[in-house]
């Protein structure tokens, strides 16, 4: 085993770096999250900064640093896939040579009439839809009707929702567990996904209650790996959630925002534990990039960092520290769907060398296999470990 106890991979929902080569094959053309972000009044990063964000490959925005205190790297998709589930998964480890289905015309009716049949309930919408201008659409005549809205996006996901007054939260969850059994095989998408809201018309507002039962992973993850060697795998955010439970010995839940995401995982800082704290922050995505909210998620941006400043300033000499993105949602491209762009790494902590550029990689997967090799876990991927390149000693 190297000389790191405890790993901490953040990912910063959506965070890209810049079109990928194969962008036009998922409807992108240009797209670059974090050029787009970094020109906004609100942005301000210098933590990222000086790990050498504005150092790795192809960024062409910001100032690069002369003497980065981390390693960094540009990471490809390998993936068929511009989503969160197929992200993660291939952070960990599992690549998705097929894309997850989605409908872009809504589910057949087949599939509808299976939901409600199960259900016993009236299903309203069936189409790609915003989650906010839904509820605003449709909730009346789910009050109405007693039914429930079901729609979808260009993700490969099926969404239910349904006022808590009329459909209580854990109802709600019932409903979600039961569409993922009967979404498998060709109509298995990623997630399945419940958005409870509150409110009158036309003022609904959804609440942190959502909750996402994805598919079990295709293959064999970091997390996997870890727990067979009784290591800890602690999930912070979404991280349960997208990995269906699998791997995750202790979840800390859903967050309410980004900044209850680090304020759990500065407190995790605080136990003593060998493994990996794996954490997601997704308002990157939800609330600022799918709404093209420029300035929002610059801000978000600066909030984030000065949390990394009080994160860096904690950690233990045997810590190591990976920052990176599941894939793009350039809040300055056309329409509201994320983008497929490369991601970025960041690795920092005392035993990783300091300045050192490793390049650009074909798979998010290296995030996985350098992760396992840090604990000497065995994990079977297509991504190879940078842990020889990147320790310092």
């Amino acid at each position: 085993m190297s000389k790191i106890k405890r790993c901490f991979v953040i990912v910063l929902d959506s965070y890209g770096i810049g079109r990928e080569p194969d962008a036009p094959d998922f409807g992108d053309d240009v797209c670059n999250t974090l050029k787009t972000i970094s020109q906004s009044p609100k942005y301000d990063t210098p933590n990222m900064k000086k790990i050498g964000l504005f150092n790795i490959d192809g960024v062409d925005c910001g100032t690069p640093v002369e003497k980065p205190i981390g390693s960094f790297a540009r990471l490809r998709e390998l993936s068929r896939g511009k989503d969160t589930t197929t992200g993660h998964w291939e952070i960990g480890g599992v690549i998705s040579e097929n894309p997850m289905p989605t409908f872009l015309d809504g589910f057949p009716q087949e599939v509808i009439d299976k939901l409600e049949k199960a259900f016993g309930k009236k299903i309203l919408c069936n189409k790609p839809y915003s989650g906010t201008a839904v509820i605003h659409d449709y909730g009346r005549e789910q009050k109405e009707t007693g039914g429930l809205i079901v729609y979808t996006s260009a993700d490969s996901v099926l969404q239910i929702a349904a006022h808590e007054d009329d459909v209580p939260v854990e109802q709600l969850y019932d409903y979600c567990r039961t569409a993922r059994k009967i979404m498998q095989g060709k109509y298995g998408v990623g997630r399945i996904i419940a958005r409870p809201y509150v409110g009158e018309y036309p003022n609904y507002e959804r609440t942190p209650r959502r909750h996402d039962f994805s598919l079990d992973p295709t293959g064999d993850t970091m997390l996997d790996a870890l727990q067979r060697k009784g290591l800890a795998t602690i999930g912070v955010g979404k991280i349960s959630d997208i990995f269906a439970g699998r791997g995750v010995s202790r979840t800390l839940g859903v967050n309410k925002d980004n900044n209850d995401g680090m304020e759990k995982t500065l407190k995790v800082m605080e136990e003593d534990f060998t493994g990996l704290c794996f954490v997601n922050l997704v308002d990157f995505d939800m609330v600022y990039g799918h709404r093209r909210n420029i300035d929002g998620y610059a801000q978000a941006a600066t909030d984030f960092d000065k949390q990394l400043g009080e994160f860096m300033a904690k950690m233990k000499d045997d810590d190591v520290l990976m920052i990176t993105a599941d894939h793009g949602c350039d809040p300055g491209a056309p329409g509201t769907d994320h983008t497929r762009e490369y991601v970025p790494l960041l690795i920092y902590g005392k035993h990783i060398k300091q300045g050192l550029n490793l390049g650009t990689y074909p798979t998010f997967a290296q995030i996985g296999a350098t992760v396992a090799d840090m604990f000497d876990a065995d994990l079977q991927t297509k991504g190879t470990s940078l842990l020889p390149q990147i320790l310092a000693d």
